[in-house]
């Protein structure tokens, strides 16, 4: 169990957070999300002891043991044996069965273990750097950013690992849907605050919205009434028969705490600048073939056609051709044999996941934007700063202090300049957070022209593909479909640790996980029906409590005006029963939604089982 204690954290000033407190129980999964720049990873590095809070303090039990897998992936020796063993502690350095034990269980066969580290793909790079983790047997494993650079079935795989994981894990991700695999909390920094809940993302982003809108609409009820008593007051203040309900109202004042009004946090959003494209084919692929070494062929004989509107996702495992083909369609390559031949009116743009080392550090974002396309004035750059969340000073920040995500923003804004009718893209989120994911998703949606992506971000995939080009079995095929019916019809083979419904559960049928799905959903109707028309009804009363508040007040002003003091009496009384009421019907309100999402956890669990693979 770890304990995080009111910590306080700035950097000049900018505050991150304030007063913050985490509890990590035992058995607990937490997906801790944020906003770039919010303190994430600020928040890791302390619990890692590597950077100190300024106040507050993290403790956890004596022997408690921290396991960090970071983001980096960096080998010393010429062996994977060798280089798992680094990960031992010093009085444990000989014992070499013990790394050997975590390699095979991660899936390294014993011919593999005297192999270079670097001659790995990046899915079995992160499963080493985990390995050298797990040797250390941490109570606590704490996993910055573990999807970068894996293929799907790679992410699969360690969602179905750390499901299995009998001890704390600590996660951040941008990848929404492996987190909500894989936790059974959420814990997010927010306004310099730490909030937990039991549950998923949505569940998480859901009940911040709500605190949020209760939190406001008390706040505007609290500075009306404060107003109501700042007019009496000042009216009244002279007439001796009304001194004693003036000195009342006086105290009342002096008693209220205003709330301060929230500041409006933006969201990154915005559109692609789409060029009309009038032709019925954008681009052409014709029986490309290519290898980097003849023995070794990565494409053999592809062709596509694209056409406007089409969402096309390349899938498959990491080192199969992806981004290979990609600089084919974008001519950044040439075929060994074949063609790729652009329409007449066709403007694409090109994004690529290594792209972000070729900005300049000594520019500043807005310069960056300008020198990327001089044709747009200074103004046109700032809109694009503004859009991609990069407002008024912080345009001039230069390129050399951002973070990963911020870097990728400003590789965005630079697409955003250009007219387009065809964007492909590589592995546009990994440096990306949640929010800013969900905005990147609506974008491409939105988009009039043609998408080709690379992803292995599912929900990315569930959302957007139309079309699918699979490297699979050391083939490359065209799907005709989306990402759920390639799921449905092929899915991935049982060596890449597909995910249908037969490797979900062995020997239960789609049809058979189907009815105990809609099971699962009409006893939670049953059992949760009753609670949720409790809620239904309360929300009604503090409605129609507040619409007989306005009147009341509408009535006390008029009282005031005239002068009717016995009428004021009465108003005002009516006023503070109201408010009473109100404030006890919020009460009610968050008695009922606590029990409602108690009671709804374990249905919650049961589903997220079945999907589970």
């Amino acid at each position: 169990m770890l304990s995080i204690e009111s910590i306080v954290k700035g950097y000049g000033d900018q505050m991150l957070l304030e007063e913050a407190s985490l509890q990590i129980n035992p058995g607990e999964r937490i997906g801790l999300v944020g906003r770039n720049g919010h303190g994430k990873t600020t928040l890791l590095n302390m619990i890692a002891g590597i950077d100190p809070p300024d106040d507050g303090r993290i403790t956890c039990p004596a022997g408690y043991r921290l396991g960090i897998l970071p983001q980096k992936i960096q080998f010393s020796q010429t062996s994977v044996r060798d280089e798992a063993m680094t990960g031992l502690p010093p009085h444990e350095r000989d014992q070499y069965w013990k790394a050997e034990k975590i390699l095979a269980g991660l899936g390294f066969f014993e011919s593999d273990l005297d192999r270079d580290p670097k001659e790995f793909s990046g899915g079995f790079q992160v499963r080493l750097n985990l390995a050298k983790v797990l040797v250390t047997e941490p109570d606590l494993l704490i996993l910055d950013e573990p999807t970068n650079y894996l293929d799907i079935t790679s992410i699969r795989w360690i969602s179905q690992f750390l499901t299995a994981w009998p001890r704390e894990v600590l996660l951040v991700t941008h990848d929404r849907g492996f987190m909500d695999h894989v936790v059974t909390h959420i814990a997010g920094i927010h306004r310099c605050k730490i909030r937990k809940i039991a549950g998923s993302t949505a569940k998480y982003y859901d009940q911040v919205a709500q605190d949020e809108e209760v939190y406001e609409k008390t706040r505007q009820n609290e500075e009306k009434r404060k107003k109501e008593i700042e007019t009496f007051i000042t009216r009244f203040r002279a007439k001796a028969r009304l001194a004693s309900m003036v000195q009342s109202r006086i105290k009342t004042l002096e008693k209220q705490q205003s709330k301060e009004k929230l500041g409006k946090l933006k969201n990154l959003a915005f559109s692609f600048n789409f060029l009309p494209f009038a032709g019925k084919q954008l681009l052409r692929a014709q029986q490309l073939t290519f290898c980097y070494t003849p023995a070794h062929p990565l494409i053999t004989d592809f062709s596509l056609t694209v056409q406007p509107g089409d969402r096309i996702g390349i899938i498959g495992q990491n080192g199969k051709g992806k981004t290979t083909l990609v600089k084919l369609l974008t001519r950044r390559l040439d075929p060994v044999s074949g063609a790729v031949t652009y329409n007449p009116g066709v403007s694409g743009g090109y994004f690529e996941q290594t792209n972000v080392s070729s900005l300049n550090d000594n520019q500043t974002i807005e310069e960056t934007l300008i020198d990327a396309h001089p044709d747009f004035d200074r103004q046109a750059a700032r809109n694009i700063c503004g859009a991609m969340m990069f407002e008024k000073d912080t345009a001039l920040k230069k390129i050399g202090v951002l973070s990963g995500g911020e870097k990728s923003r400003v590789m965005l804004g630079k697409l955003l300049l250009t007219p387009l009718n065809l964007l492909l893209l590589d592995e546009p989120s990994n440096h990306l957070d949640i929010e800013a994911c969900d905005a990147f998703v609506d974008a491409l949606d939105a988009f009039e022209g043609a998408v080709i992506l690379v992803t292995h971000n599912e929900m990315f995939l569930h959302t957007l593909a139309n079309r699918l080009v699979v490297f699979k079995q050391e083939q490359i095929t065209l799907f005709e479909g989306s990402y759920q019916e390639f799921l449905d019809k092929d899915g991935w083979d049982e060596a890449a640790r597909t995910d249908t419904a037969e490797s979900r559960s062995p020997g239960v049928s789609k049809k058979a996980l189907r009815q105990k799905k809609s099971e699962i959903i009409a006893d939670r109707s049953r059992v949760l029906g009753p609670i949720q028309k409790k809620i239904t009804a309360v929300e009604d009363a503090i409605e129609s409590c507040e619409i007989r508040i306005h009147a009341v007040n509408e009535s006390l002003l008029t009282a005031s005006q005239e002068g009717d003091g016995e009428a004021i009496q009465t108003f005002s009384k009516q006023l503070a029963d109201l408010e009473a009421r109100v404030e006890a019907l919020f009460m009610d309100l968050e008695k009922e939604t606590q029990t409602l999402d108690s009671m709804n956890q374990p249905f919650e669990n049961q589903l997220k089982e079945l999907e589970r693979p």
